[in-house]
């Protein structure tokens, strides 16, 4: 036999084997991983409390001694009972100073209410409030893979790039 087809047939041999391992071992290796088609991150929205302070500007009144206005209804009465006293005679007087009296208590009580009414003071106030923002918080990813020729979605914590593995044909999620 000629020397140069016994290498030629062996060197053929060789490289069929050599072929049909690496096609053998791809076959094998694409048996083991899952095909990834699309990767998209998954979010929540996140409801995030913070304060918003602002200065008011608060008009108060100031306090008063006399929340009755009793010296008020006391002036009155003096100043009405005195006008009155100073309008007919007899009987009519006394009439007219009682009914001065009554008027200008009512008269004085008015007065001062609405003097400590304006007796005010304004001031600046600090008013604070909780208020939500909200922001996008990324929780995975959403995995479409094709797996035995069946289209899947998984979520996983990680992306997990072209090919998931699998053993006992189930997915390997971790890393």
């Amino acid at each position: 036999m000629n020397k140069q087809l016994v290498v030629g047939a062996i060197v053929g041999a060789l490289a069929v084997t050599a072929i049909g391992a690496v096609a053998g071992y791809r076959m094998l290796d694409e048996a083991n991983y899952a095909e990834v088609i699309a990767v998209k991150p998954a979010t929540k929205t996140v409801s995030v409390p913070r304060e918003e302070c602002r200065d008011e500007l608060v008009t108060r009144t100031h306090p008063t001694k006399d929340p009755n206005q009793i010296a008020g209804s006391v002036a009155g009465a003096v100043v009405g009972g005195v006008l009155g006293n100073q309008v007919g005679d007899g009987r009519g007087k006394q009439l007219a100073t009682v009914g001065g009296a009554a008027a200008g208590a009512y008269a004085g009580n008015k007065i001062q209410e609405g003097m400590q009414e304006r007796n005010t003071y304004q001031e600046t106030q600090r008013t604070c409030e909780t208020v939500n923002d909200s922001r996008q918080e990324q929780v995975g990813y959403d995995v479409t893979y094709r797996l035995d020729g069946q289209e899947h979605m998984v979520r996983m914590d990680h992306d997990p790039g072209k090919r998931i593995p699998v053993e006992n044909g189930e997915l390997v999620l971790t890393k």
